[in-house]
């Protein structure tokens, strides 16, 4: 008879996401409490039950998924963003430059008034600058949400990432410098990994609708074919080191600007997608340890309050010259809260080099659990708010 404690182990995940998935719906349905909000919760309160079956490395099969997962959804994310909206109206790209800038110091200043070490302040506030695409656009998506408010708030959300991911590969660059007294390898896990990703992310976005036309399936198969093109390039940045976020954002705007059509009925990439959310939106909570979280509420909790409050208040203080309201500009700035995927997946790629933030920072733990939860909810709200929602019955 074999051992029940081995059964667990190995049904961890498949029980881990068929109960955060059923909780999700039940808490939407019944409460109107956005989805992936319930899946962190359900997946941190396993965590802590059940640490053996929930374990990933950073080579694992689910954080492989987590990463598939996570790069459809940038895919899409990219998709939706216009450049040449911000060509004709620049002020959205100054107010996340002053947002994002505004955020790195304001954290920073707290970190260092704290007693943390200049380095790490450096790494915590280049966390903070960024706003989770995953967490905003399954916002979007699921209250089927349209307008100024929707279409600000993800460019400014890309603005984020680029700088963010950007500010946190050089840092950590200059971390592994300092540690290994290697330059080349400092700079390869910054500047040139960057290009590489961005590069390999537009090749992607070249040569996918390309092949489609090619074989005149666009109409019929252009989104799997799409998916697959996700799946490869994401293979390929896990193989080769290189950073799926920027890859798959590149991969995504693109294909756009290739006068791709994407159609509507396919958001989120279907079944498979909505599947590989649920695991992705587990999975970045159960890296958190209890004791970390605990021993950081109180700082994590005073970050997360400061980088509300400056972004909220940079992104207002642009609305008038962008053209919208301060209604609107509040709105957009609350709406920026949600940011704790994008940092897990992030932290799990610097697990490699011997880089484990989490571990060193229980502020950052304390924070990604509280955004986890609260940040889709206060982006949902804020949505709502601004009269852009059109909730589908249930």
């Amino acid at each position: 008879m074999p051992n029940l404690d081995i059964v667990l182990t190995e049904l961890g995940w498949p029980l881990a996401i068929a109960l955060a998935w059923l909780a999700g719906e039940c808490a939407y349905r019944w409460f109107g409490v956005p989805r992936i909000s319930v899946y962190g919760l359900v997946g941190f309160g396993l965590a802590q039950v059940w640490p053996g079956a929930l374990a990933s490395g950073a080579s694992s099969t689910v954080t492989l998924l987590a990463n598939l997962g996570f790069g459809l959804i940038l895919f899409e994310f990219g998709y939706r963003i216009n450049l040449h909206w911000l060509r004709i109206n620049p002020w959205i790209a100054v107010s996340g430059l002053a947002e994002a800038a505004a955020t790195f110091g304001a954290v920073y200043g707290i970190s260092q008034w704290t007693g943390m070490p200049p380095l790490t302040s450096l790494l915590l506030a280049s966390l903070a600058m960024s706003t989770s695409p995953a967490g905003v656009l399954r916002v979007v998506n699921e209250q089927n949400s349209s307008g100024q408010v929707t279409e600000r708030l993800l460019h400014l959300v890309a603005i984020n990432c680029v700088l963010s991911v950007f500010a946190f590969k050089v840092i950590v660059g200059v971390w592994v410098f300092q540690t290994s007294g290697n330059l080349w390898q400092a700079v390869s896990h910054s500047l040139i990994e960057l290009l590489a990703s961005a590069a390999l992310g537009a090749l992607f976005g070249f040569g996918a609708p390309a092949l489609l036309r090619r074989l005149g399936a666009l109409s019929q198969d252009g989104t799997v074919g799409f998916a697959l093109g996700v799946v490869l390039l994401v293979a390929l940045t896990h193989a080769a080191n290189l950073s799926p976020v920027l890859a798959a954002l590149a991969f995504g705007l693109v294909a756009r600007h290739r006068r791709v059509a994407f159609a509507r009925t396919e958001r989120n990439f279907g079944s498979i997608g909505e599947l590989l959310t649920v695991l992705l939106f587990v999975f970045a909570v159960t890296v958190l340890p209890w004791e970390r979280v605990v021993e950081g509420a109180a700082l994590g909790a005073v970050l997360v309050g400061a980088r509300f409050i400056v972004k909220m208040a940079a992104v207002a203080l642009f609305s008038h010259p962008g053209g919208t309201s301060w209604r609107k500009g509040i709105l957009t700035g609350i709406a920026l809260s949600p940011m704790s995927v994008f940092i897990t997946l992030l932290l799990e790629q610097t697990r490699q080099m011997g880089v484990v933030l989490v571990d060193e920072l229980a502020a950052l733990a304390a924070m990604i659990l509280l955004l986890e939860v609260v940040g889709p909810i206060l982006t949902q709200r804020a949505l709502v708010w601004a009269n852009e929602t059109q909730r589908p019955e249930a």
